[in-house]
């Protein structure tokens, strides 16, 4: 099963700090986001793999837009 991670809110893709393939366990930080000078981390419940990343670092993004496709294990 695939689940789309996406922003909850409108900010700034600080640091990504996955890619295509990683391994990510539940609740690692797969990304920093940015708004109003505060770090939100985006995290996902379970354990599974990257299979895209939707944004880049320095970009902006709304609500409810795609930031990382995760498959579960």
């Amino acid at each position: 099963m695939t689940e789309m991670i996406q922003a909850d809110m409108s900010a700034n893709v600080w640091k990504i700090l996955v890619a295509v393939g990683d391994p990510v366990i539940a609740d690692e930080p797969l990304m920093i986001l940015e708004s109003m000078k505060m770090e939100i981390p985006v995290v996902h419940s379970e354990s599974g793999t990257v299979i895209a990343v939707h944004v880049a670092e320095g970009q902006s993004v709304g609500i409810g837009q795609p930031l990382v496709e995760v498959s579960a294990q």
